[in-house]
């Protein structure tokens, strides 16, 4: 397994696998990897000759407030991973290989940002989609692989890469759940005993939801208040939002149809848990 910290480096080597004619996955991760970016692994090595992880914190993604300094970091443990499932490529840069001190561009997919979570974490998928691109920039993938649970995101970086026609397709994995239904969260591991107990109720409200839709009720109003209630009689009530949306637009719809994405956000504590499921 090969290991790059700078740009330069990991491009030299990209350039020799492209002369090979061999074919690229990139997994783009924050690390502490999961069973969710494993999963997002073994995707990539099973569709491309030579599999690239990006291991990166990026703080152009984190709001003033938010748990920058305190996101988990384990680049020993990723590595061990990594290796354990045949990576080829490990690409860990610093922040300062990343963005210099004079560093001015970003980018915004406008419409799909500023909704959902982008209404509560006012410029995080501008930072997140500017290292996106930056990441596909410097490592030139064939494909890169996304996970289900960060729908909005999915969404956003499916649209980049149609807007700026970008030579990348995007894949994307089923969200990886835990035994009792938790979806895999890097930040899963903040969660108390108690708290973790109240989280399982988010899942619940999803498939409450889902119900209703398989039962007729094709009403989003309806799906949104068996949904809420669900969640309130379970104990959490600081709710964000609960959206149920068009795949592709994330606008509500005037009534649900199968493919639909029924969307929760909530904080538990001071831990912000998404989920979602189709309907």
């Amino acid at each position: 397994m090969e290991v790059f910290e700078d740009i330069h480096g990991l491009r030299t080597f990209i350039k020799r696998i492209k002369e090979n004619k061999k074919d690229i996955g990139l997994v783009p991760t924050m690390g502490s990897l999961h069973e969710g970016h494993v999963a997002l692994i073994r995707k990539c090595k099973s569709l491309s000759n030579i599999s690239v992880v990006s291991i990166f914190v990026n703080p152009t993604q984190f709001g003033p407030k938010e748990d920058f300094n305190q996101y988990p970091r384990d680049l020993g443990g990723d590595l061990k991973i990594c290796a354990m499932e045949g990576v080829d490529v490990v690409f860990c840069p610093s922040k300062e290989g990343m963005y210099h001190n004079n560093f001015r561009t970003i980018v915004k997919v406008e419409g799909l940002s500023e909704v959902l979570c982008g209404t509560f974490r006012p410029g995080h998928f501008d930072g997140m989609v500017t290292v996106v691109l930056k990441l596909f920039l410097i490592v030139s993938p064939d494909r890169s692989f996304f996970g289900e649970k960060d729908y909005q995101q999915l969404v956003i970086i499916k649209q980049m890469v149609k807007d700026l026609n970008i030579p990348v397709s995007i894949h994307s994995v089923e969200t990886q759940r835990e035994e009792d239904g938790l979806a895999f969260s890097t930040r899963n591991r903040y969660l108390s005993y108690t708290e973790r107990t109240l989280a399982l109720s988010i899942y619940s409200a999803l498939l409450e939801g889902k119900r209703m839709f398989i039962a007729g009720n094709v009403s989003p109003v309806m799906i949104y208040r068996v949904a809420r209630d669900k969640l309130v009689s379970s104990g959490l009530k600081n709710i964000d939002y609960i959206s149920l949306v068009e795949p592709n637009t994330l606008i509500t719809p005037n009534k649900a149809y199968t493919m639909c994405r029924l969307l929760i956000a909530a904080k538990i504590g001071s831990n912000r848990l998404i989920d979602n499921i189709a309907i």
